[in-house]
């Protein structure tokens, strides 16, 4: 299955970075637009589930704790 990212960057509450940031009710899911491949999970501030390393886990994390306010409704 091949990823539409141009529709998934599109449909991003916010995009930091080449990292989109998609709500989901109270989860954000978080996919690395360069490498779409790269995917986190993040509930209650904290990484829950993901695919990367922890040198990019803290990367996006700290990109959305630092900026979840401009998150779109």
């Amino acid at each position: 299955m091949q990823l539409d990212i141009k529709k998934i960057a599109d449909a991003a509450d916010m995009i930091i970075n080449g990292y989109a940031y998609t709500q989901e009710g109270k989860y954000i899911r978080m996919l690395n637009l360069n490498k779409p491949n790269h995917a986190a999970v993040i509930y209650d501030n904290k990484i829950v589930e993901t695919n990367m390393d922890d040198i990019e886990n803290q990367i996006v994390l700290d990109y959305y704790l630092n900026n979840k306010q401009f998150m779109e409704d």
